[in-house]
């Protein structure tokens, strides 16, 4: 139960790990840049920004999105507030140039020296880019990854001693077959296979049990949250791990119960 308890630890923040560079992966390969022109910009300045970014070969589309279109879009998603709007008595919104980044051309020094230099250029408001976000994300994953790998291992280590405890009591409790196998001739390796091969399976139990459990915890875990979870929930929300990962948890418990039974065996089974 221990190394149950050990690789579920581990395996929820890999899972909220994985959400997280799902989310990231998501806005990175949709990562719009949205460069918003003054209502004084005539329509050669737009003309020379617009033309300024397809020279720059950085953008695999770029879209003038006019006052109306703005309005427009903002209706359809938030038809709530559409009664706001009514009371301004005026269209708030001002035109813009959409952006898409091209693949090659995300978190590239040029893409970054040409939004700066965009921020002071004439006709330009101001750029809304979502750049910062996704750099928060990625810190908020190394973060979880941080915190999983620090509570899991202080669990490894208490599963390693357990199982050593465990293989001890074993041995101490056949000590008169391990001295008969000794009378009739038993090699050592005969002696310690069986105890060795009982910590493998305790291990590889544990990461069983582990991956069951985590399943669980995945499936239910957004029936707890709702049907609206907001942003938080997103977040937090757990993807199940990949094959190799499966694996590497297995790996790791069979391994953690190979070690424990061995350093137990080189202690407390003299041969």
């Amino acid at each position: 139960m221990i190394i149950c308890l050990t690789f579920l630890t581990l395996g929820i923040f890999l899972a909220l790990s994985n959400n997280i560079k799902f989310l990231t992966r998501s806005v990175s390969d949709d990562q719009v840049i949205v460069f918003f022109l003054s209502e004084t910009s005539s329509m050669e300045t737009v003309a020379a920004i617009q033309k300024e970014m397809e020279d720059s070969r950085l953008f695999s589309r770029i879209r003038l999105v006019n006052r109306e279109e703005a309005l427009a879009a903002f209706k359809t998603k938030f038809p709530d507030l559409e009664s706001v709007l009514q009371n301004l008595n005026r269209n708030p919104f001002p035109s813009s140039l959409e952006a898409t980044f091209s693949r090659d051309s995300l978190n590239t020094a040029a893409g970054r020296d040409l939004v700066e230099r965009m921020r002071t250029r004439e006709g330009i408001s101001d750029i809304q880019y979502n750049r910062e976000w996704i750099e928060r994300m990625r810190t908020f994953d190394r973060l979880i990854r941080a915190v999983g790998f620090f509570l899991g291992g202080i669990l490894i280590f208490a599963s390693f001693f357990i199982i050593s405890n465990v293989i001890k009591l074993n041995v101490l409790a056949r000590k008169n077959e391990i001295a008969i196998l000794r009378l009739v001739g038993a090699t050592n390796w005969f002696i310690r296979i069986p105890f060795v091969m009982e910590g493998v399976f305790l291990g590889l139990l544990g990461g069983v049990l582990a991956v069951f459990l985590l399943w669980l915890v995945t499936a239910l875990f957004p029936l707890y949250l709702g049907s609206s979870p907001g942003v938080i929930g997103e977040l937090i929300q757990f993807r199940f791990l990949s094959v190799s990962q499966i694996l590497a948890l297995l790996v790791s418990g069979s391994l953690i119960g190979f070690l424990g039974s061995f350093s137990s065996l080189s202690k407390f089974l003299k041969i």
